[in-house]
């Protein structure tokens, strides 16, 4: 498997804009995919098609912080609806989200890799076909952690 991760790699205290991916064990919560691009996941999972008013809260002073928003919203915001193919397919990884911890890092998901391949903001980064294997298998948590 060919995991992509945060551009500045792994790391044991996540920061905000860190550009680095969490080091944990993690719960998997939920996915999302364009089903205009895409047939739905198989997966143990709640499954949800996105909608162009799907949103993640990335603002650490405001009380969404690190939450999925219907936009238009008032903080600053990722947009879950894109252009680029990377949000095809989203895995929300439970990641300072019980309690969230303002500041510990925010919309941390296993999503599409880019064609080249290039590193995430912290995300994991999968093919599809890598991606749709792990939810069909009943993955319900990942394990995050350096090379052996």
């Amino acid at each position: 498997m060919s995991t992509v991760v945060g551009k500045n790699g792994l790391t044991e205290q996540k920061q905000e804009g860190d550009h680095a991916t969490p080091i944990g064990i993690f719960p998997l919560r939920k996915v999302y995919y364009r089903a205009d691009r895409i047939i739905k996941p198989r997966t143990i999972l709640p499954v949800e098609p996105l909608s162009r008013l799907d949103g993640w809260c990335d603002d650490l002073k405001h009380t969404d912080y690190n939450r999925y928003i219907r936009l238009p919203h008032p903080a600053r915001h990722e947009l879950l609806w894109r252009e680029d193919h990377v949000y095809d397919l989203i895995v929300v990884i439970g990641y300072n989200d019980n309690p969230v911890v303002s500041g510990r890092g925010s919309a941390i998901f296993m999503h599409l890799q880019r064609p080249d391949q290039t590193p995430t903001e912290g995300c994991l980064a999968l093919s599809e076909s890598e991606l749709r294997s792990v939810l069909a298998a009943g993955a319900n948590a990942v394990h995050i952690h350096a090379p052996r």
